[in-house]
């Protein structure tokens, strides 16, 4: 592998706070966040638009042409709520966060989802949806089950990341804080 820093993939169903640790894990490490959602809606890689969930839908094809060469790059951590088709060769460690599903209910429920768009995605986390998808589409031994209930759960959350990211042996961390 040519990349001098690791790549991981952040993901877990809407609302158990992916974004949220992203945004603490990169005020310690010099690594670069691709949010898909966004990336998609920018680099026009969407295939359309759900009515029934308000939301778009990516072109999950042309989002990986898109972002091929940056990840190849190394130093990216990659958020998005689905992983099944991103390429095995982009990550050195996936970590699937998971949520109580009440408290789930009760974050998605602030975000002004609707009802169906709540049940949906609670019966995902109920099922473990995403942590089968990528138990199914990943390395096991890459692969992270993280609790994400409360500010204890995402302090631990972080460390676990840098710990991780350090043990690559890619790079040293720096630590800005």
């Amino acid at each position: 592998m040519s990349r001098s820093k690791p790549n991981i993939l952040i993901t877990g169903t809407p609302g158990v706070g992916k974004s949220t640790l992203c945004t603490e894990v990169l005020k310690h490490v010099d690594l670069d966040w691709l949010e898909i959602s966004k990336i998609a809606k920018i680099r026009d890689c969407l295939a359309g638009y759900d009515e029934q969930f308000n939301c778009p839908i990516i072109d999950e094809d042309k989002i990986i042409d898109e972002l091929d060469p940056v990840v190849e790059m190394g130093g990216k951590i990659v958020e998005y709520h689905g992983c099944d088709f991103f390429p095995e060769r982009w990550f050195d460690g996936i970590f699937v966060l998971r949520t109580n599903n009440t408290i789930l209910y009760d974050r998605l429920q602030e975000r002004g989802y609707n009802d169906l768009k709540i049940r949906k995605n609670v019966e995902c986390e109920i099922f473990q949806s995403i942590l089968e998808e990528a138990m199914n589409s990943y390395d096991g031994t890459i692969i992270q089950e993280l609790h994400n209930n409360n500010i204890n759960d995402m302090e631990k959350n972080i460390k676990i990341i840098l710990r991780f990211i350090r043990n690559t042996g890619y790079f040293k961390i720096v630590f800005l804080v």
